[in-house]
């Protein structure tokens, strides 16, 4: 049912979705009203042409794709046990530290080449509730973090905080950007939430000191912001390549490092796939202890 649905939101059409189905429409129409009656709420707006989402409809075709996603995970683990095959999710941050998570996943090509390993970029706080959901089996988290119910192996190597600015900016001419430099300008912020708390760390005091005129999740869009004059993007350096670009990073003084971990739940018992990928990740870091 959850498949029906999920086509008929695809394709915002009965008919089409009947066709990719190889189902009849007034089998998909059928599924769709029990479906409804089921939840008691609307998840179509009926009368045009394309069939729209209500707003309960929005949220429930979210979760059915997490719920359907974890399925078909599931399902490849268990058929997968014998040969080590099946499907990894990690959810991550963006930062330069992930080098290491690719060379886990390159060599577990070399050991486990059915594995499939899927990276989604997100934030620290969507990596918890959806690791929690079962939907991720690992997240890649920037420090600080809360821990508390997971193993973890902090990922070697650093970066630092700083700005990405135009390259005909001010700032860009500087060999750091201090808390002072920010005050007078509009500042595109990350959306993390471990990150908004470590950079107000930074400037030594809870109120605000800059104007916030923008928020990203992932920085490349941060970076067209920064290009079309929107103003500075608070980043990590590496995330960006700003070779041949109008762009620029300046790093904060005084110097604000990030660092990153690897976390999964400490309950539980991984997949025989999400196991291959750990072993690979302790093959890349022979001297380091899950905690």
């Amino acid at each position: 049912m959850l498949r029906y649905f999920l086509m008929v939101v695809a394709e915002r059409n009965i008919s089409r979705a009947a066709a990719k189905l190889h189902v009849s429409q007034p089998t998909i129409s059928r599924q769709l009203s029990d479906l409804e009656d089921e939840l008691g709420v609307s998840l179509f707006e009926r009368g045009s042409r394309n069939i729209e989402l209500t707003t309960d409809g929005e949220y429930f075709a979210q979760q059915a794709r997490q719920i359907v996603a974890l399925a078909d995970k599931t399902v490849a683990n268990v058929h997968g046990k014998h040969d080590i095959a099946g499907s990894v999710m990690i959810g991550s941050a963006e930062a330069p530290m992930m080098q290491t998570v690719a060379n886990a996943i390159g060599h577990l090509r070399q050991t486990a080449s059915q594995v499939v390993v899927n990276i989604y970029s997100t934030d620290a706080e969507d990596v918890h509730a959806r690791m929690q959901s079962g939907f991720f089996d690992f997240g890649v988290v920037m420090e600080p973090t809360d821990k508390t119910g997971y193993h973890f192996i902090n990922l070697p190597g650093a970066t630092r905080w700083g700005v990405l600015v135009k390259r005909d900016s001010s700032l860009a001419q500087q060999a750091s950007v201090t808390a002072a430099d920010l005050q007078q300008r509009p500042v595109i912020m990350t959306r993390q939430r471990g990150s908004i708390d470590r950079v107000g760390d930074w400037l030594g005091t809870s109120e605000r000191q800059f104007s916030v005129v923008a928020t990203y999740n992932l920085l490349y869009n941060a970076a067209l912001m920064v290009s079309a004059g929107v103003g500075v993007a608070i980043c990590l350096e590496g995330i960006v390549n700003t070779a041949n670009s109008d762009l620029e990073f300046v790093p904060f003084s005084p110097p604000l490092s990030g660092h990153a971990s690897l976390i999964w739940p400490n309950t539980g018992k991984l997949s025989p796939a999400a196991h291959a990928f750990l072993d690979a990740m302790m093959a890349e870091l022979p001297d380091t202890s899950v905690k």
